[in-house]
């Protein structure tokens, strides 16, 4: 086996000298005072190189919803879960649990160690 060549610390901080961390050249825009980084869009007017590029949205007041109007009266509530589903029992039996419980055989699925179909 041949023997390795030195690692000095010189070699291993040339090595680094170029791990340093380099400055972002943010820009902050005339008319709306924001930062952004150069040659992007200013997300909160639309405006890049003094064109309009696209409309900005409107944060919505939390509390507010603007999709739709609502179907529901305003006295009663829109989800009423007091009443009992019809297929519960049914659907409690559903699953590899709900069938071992009720007494059939689950069809075995790949990683459940059984032959499908059988």
């Amino acid at each position: 086996m041949s023997v390795r060549m030195r690692h000095t610390k010189g070699h291993t901080a040339n090595r680094r000298s170029h791990h340093a961390l380099k400055d972002m050249n943010i820009i902050k825009e005339k008319e709306s005072g924001n930062l952004r980084l150069p040659h992007r869009v200013d997300e909160a007017t639309g405006m890049y190189r003094g064109k309009q590029i696209f409309t900005p949205r409107v944060k919505a007041v939390k509390g507010e919803k603007v999709k739709g109007a609502s179907t529901a009266p305003a006295a009663t509530p829109a989800h009423d879960h007091t009443h009992e589903h019809a297929n519960a029992e049914t659907k409690s039996s559903k699953g590899f649990f709900g069938k071992v419980a009720a007494g059939g055989r689950p069809k075995a699925r790949s990683g459940m160690g059984g032959v499908a179909g059988s």
